[in-house]
């Protein structure tokens, strides 16, 4: 299996796990009412699965661009150069007539 694709799993499974973990935070310590309204509804499970997949969703990308980004080659040579001097700038002076 090539590597990035088993990054790619591995990112969406970490994903997944903290947007189960997330969804179980938000319904025991009952934000907003939902811990209440998903256990009195008859159907709540299917807000709770719906939850786990969006967030599992947003979280399993933003783990995988972390880790792409993370992937980034580091230059360890100078950082900069001797390149074409910037002009720099000189005020002006300039002559305001009086008002009348």
């Amino acid at each position: 299996m090539p590597k990035l694709v088993r990054l790619y799993i591995q990112s969406v499974a970490i994903g997944f796990a903290l947007s189960a973990a997330f969804t179980g935070g938000l319904l025991w310590l009952d934000v907003a009412g939902l811990g209440h309204l998903v256990m009195a509804s008859s159907i709540g499970w299917i807000a709770v699965a719906m939850l786990v997949v969006f967030n599992g969703i947003i979280f399993s990308a933003v783990q995988f661009a972390y880790r792409i980004m993370a992937m980034a080659e580091t230059d360890e040579g100078p950082q900069g150069g001797r390149g074409v001097r910037e002009p720099v700038l000189q005020p002006v002076p300039v002559k305001v007539p009086a008002r009348r």
